[in-house]
């Protein structure tokens, strides 16, 4: 049986760690079971009632979870059949991706800030937000400072993940834009949409560019940039030197998305190990370290812990 406490190792020239991790939290309903998880909800009918899915969805999102071993299917009752489903260790550890979502929308989403939970850090009994920080040298870290290059077992083909999943009837369409973290879920809730946002990160600016890096039909590149562009996360820019050709830009709204992206990068580096090595190697330019992701506390400055968290739902 697989152990969720140990990283699950890759195939060579598999689909690499950033490539799994996108075919699982690059999906809407996976990311809300996840939230809905990892602040206590574990039985079936609880997940049915706080979100707006539909039975089939939520059946084989949890059992995808299960089988990913973020979740453990605990079975309490035999007759009837009733199960229950556990965070494991590997569910856990997301905390630091979740944490920075609702740090986002709290601040670029402005309807959304009365609807998100509380964080209040325990060992300074505060109310806090995350600050992305490096490890190294403890210092808080933007994404203009934190460079990126392909390690041994990096590329885009490779980070890509494997196939779609299945796509939403309309009618769970239609259910989900009553809307659970709307903006979060056009960036980072659909693995073609995050592998571009990805892109964007790493510096590519040209449709062409995304096109041939990603792999993916003109038309949904056009759909995703055009998406972002009236998100607010990228801006259409001429070419100085080439008018007739448009590039496309992270904004302050788009590069303050980095720490979730950086949190899941960590995530999938911890979980996913290639045997020819990490996808991506990152470094923090200012203090020439590599750059391990830490979030620290904007209170008390002090590093922060998923046991010393507590989360407070909104009233």
């Amino acid at each position: 049986m697989d152990d969720p406490t140990t990283p699950t190792l890759l195939e060579p020239g598999a689909t690499n760690a950033v490539g799994r991790m996108l075919g699982l939290l690059g999906d809407e309903w996976t990311l809300l079971v996840l939230q809905r998880a990892l602040t206590g909800v574990t039985r079936y009918a609880q997940f049915r009632a706080d979100l707006p899915i539909s039975n089939s969805v939520l059946t084989a999102r949890l059992q995808l979870l299960t089988d990913e071993l973020l979740l453990e299917r605990n079975v309490y009752q035999t007759n009837p059949l009733r199960a229950e489903y556990l965070v494991t260790a590997r569910g856990r550890a997301l905390w630091p991706v979740m944490l920075s979502i609702w740090e986002w929308e709290r601040h670029w989403v402005a309807e959304r800030a009365d609807d998100l939970p509380v964080m209040h850090h325990d060992l300074c009994g505060h109310d806090f937000a995350p600050v992305l920080s490096c490890r190294a040298c403890g210092k808080p870290a933007s994404v203009r400072e934190v460079g990126a290059e392909w390690g041994p077992s990096g590329s885009w083909k490779r980070s890509v993940p494997e196939g779609a999943r299945r796509r939403r009837s309309e009618s769970d369409s239609g259910r989900t834009q009553a809307g659970l973290f709307p903006e979060t879920m056009t960036i980072f809730g659909n693995r073609w949409a995050s592998a571009l946002m990805g892109a964007a990160f790493r510096g590519v600016t040209r449709f062409s560019d995304f096109e041939s890096a990603l792999g993916a039909p003109p038309t949904l590149v056009a759909d995703r940039l055009k998406a972002f562009c009236a998100l607010g996360v990228l801006e259409a820019t001429q070419n100085a030197k080439r008018p007739d050709w448009a590039e496309y830009h992270l904004t302050e709204k788009g590069r303050a998305f980095f720490p979730v992206v950086a949190a899941s990068l960590q995530w999938a580096d911890h979980w996913f190990k290639a045997p020819e090595g990490p996808a991506l190697v990152l470094s923090h330019v200012p203090c020439g370290a590599e750059f391990v992701a830490t979030f620290t506390c904007d209170q008390c400055q002090a590093p922060l812990t998923g046991h010393e968290i507590s989360i407070i739902p909104a009233p």
